[in-house]
């Protein structure tokens, strides 16, 4: 699972990144502060299959039955403007994107930072051109792609060398776009029995959009919504918006670390530590995070990272165990570990997940919450924990 992290210059990117890794990054009111990638972990969290069981459990990843699941956040390149065409570090920038499943895209919706990322007076820049603007980017790369080869598909199904779906599929094969997701696009907007020679560039351009929006979702993370005027404007906004605040969620980790607050990312405020002295400057600190609260609900980290997981991938968790009835692994540990799955997968998958011995020697898999024997191609749910019975085993 990986999810890219994506924005202009200036705009809390590695601020985000920062706070949903707790990894410390360069940031900076300077562009490119991110030359090379920033790769870390961060965690999405749902109810844990302990709460089902009524078990408790010393696993470092549940909290109170709350499951924290690791998920490689991207903090990509930064990008300006004709990022496509290779200005800036766009080359660079793209290719590392081209690796997420799923894109947050952080954008300054107070208006602090020009196009180029340049500070301004908060409220003087327009965040609705900067969404445009990656959008277009990334459309305008989809379409460049597709373009340098349109006559050679062509060639290829006149010669009955290939179909279009296998053409069109072929070309974003290196962005992990699958025949199956090109030909749900072709359906959608009635091309698939359309003559590829009869395509102009409008048609590739409407084809390429469907398909950065199906396979490259995208998730708008309306940063210093607490600086913002107006958050009405996010209304205006045709995507998945959530508003944040990058840095508050930073300050409260660090104070929560510290052992100032009590804090887990995604609640709706904190509390503090009962008998801990706190210096004047930490007080200030904490006075603007109430603030912040004041007029968003939560900082809104977690909830993006959820809803880029759970929402717009529609992937579910499952618990892989190797002893049914002890809901343990070999080494008995309760509930050891979590996979992320596409919603729909199978047994089977599960497996294949786990490591291809496991399989290839695929007999069975046991439902451990109904007790039940599944087959392989049974469709998993959302919290299942599952014992795959293989004839191999790892190693």
């Amino acid at each position: 699972m990986q999810i890219g992290l994506l924005g202009k210059a200036n705009v809390g990117k590695s601020t985000f990144f920062s706070a949903a890794t707790e990894t410390p990054v360069a940031s900076g009111n300077f562009p490119f502060t991110t030359i090379e990638p920033n790769i870390g972990v961060a965690y999405v969290k749902a109810d844990c299959a302990c709460k089902h069981f009524g078990i408790k459990h010393d696993n470092e990843l549940c909290v109170n039955g709350t499951r924290f699941i690791p998920v490689k956040l991207i903090d990509v390149a930064g990008l300006v403007p004709g990022a496509h065409e290779g200005k800036g570090l766009g080359n660079q920038f793209l290719d590392d994107a081209r690796q997420a499943e799923v894109l947050i895209h952080v954008v300054d919706i107070a208006g602090t930072t020009d196009i180029q990322g340049q500070p301004v007076p908060a409220g003087t820049h327009d965040p609705l051109e900067d969404v445009a603007f990656v959008q277009d980017e990334f459309d305008q790369w989809f379409a460049d792609i597709l373009k340098r080869e349109w006559d050679k598909i062509t060639r290829e199904i006149d010669q009955k060398r290939a179909k279009l779906t296998d053409g069109i599929a072929k070309r974003f094969s290196g962005l992990g776009i699958k025949d199956f997701q090109v030909q749900e696009i072709l359906k959608k907007l009635g091309f698939v029995t359309k003559n590829p020679k009869e395509w102009n560039d409008d048609d590739i351009e409407i084809f390429v959009k469907e398909l950065r929006k199906s396979t490259k979702p995208m998730i708008i993370a309306a940063n210093k919504a607490d600086l913002c005027h107006d958050l009405e404007i996010i209304k205006k906004i045709p995507d998945i918006v959530i508003p944040c605040s990058a840095e508050t969620e930073l300050l409260l980790r660090k104070a929560s670390k510290a052992g100032i607050v009590n804090y887990s990312s995604g609640d709706e405020g904190f509390t503090l530590v009962e008998g801990k002295e706190i210096p004047p400057p930490q007080q200030k600190a904490l006075e603007l995070v109430k603030f912040v609260f004041s007029k968003i609900p939560s900082t809104g980290i977690q909830k993006i990272l959820n809803t880029a997981v759970f929402d717009s991938l529609k992937f579910i968790v499952v618990y892989p165990v190797e002893d049914e009835t002890k809901l343990t692994n070999k080494d008995g540990i309760i509930l050891p570990d979590t996979k992320l799955l596409p919603q729909d997968s199978t047994a089977k998958d599960l497996a294949e997940l786990i490591h291809a011995d496991i399989a290839k020697g695929f007999l069975h898999a046991i439902n451990c919450k109904t007790k039940q024997r599944i087959s392989g191609d049974q469709k998993l749910k959302n919290g299942d924990v599952i014992k795959i019975v293989s004839t191999l085993s790892r190693g």
